[in-house]
């Protein structure tokens, strides 16, 4: 099965966002200060969000674990 992401990043804002599905969701926080993940009215994952994406040159992984609210 072929899936299609989008990949958006804005230098400005220093922001990455991944969607993984044009569905329509909500952002909801992490255990991450710096990644919010997107999802629907059922708690699947559309996609995730990363803040200040610069502070990731460090060489050191920024991890969290998106958790879809029906395998919860």
């Amino acid at each position: 099965m072929i899936q299609k992401i989008k990949i958006w990043y804005d230098p400005e804002g220093d922001f990455l966002e991944v969607l993984f599905s044009e569905k329509s969701g909500f952002m909801q926080a992490t255990d991450q200060d710096a990644i919010m993940k997107r999802v629907d009215e059922q708690g699947n994952i559309l996609g995730f969000s990363i803040m200040q994406l610069s502070r990731l040159t460090n060489n050191k992984p920024l991890v969290a674990e998106l958790i879809s609210e029906i395998a919860a």
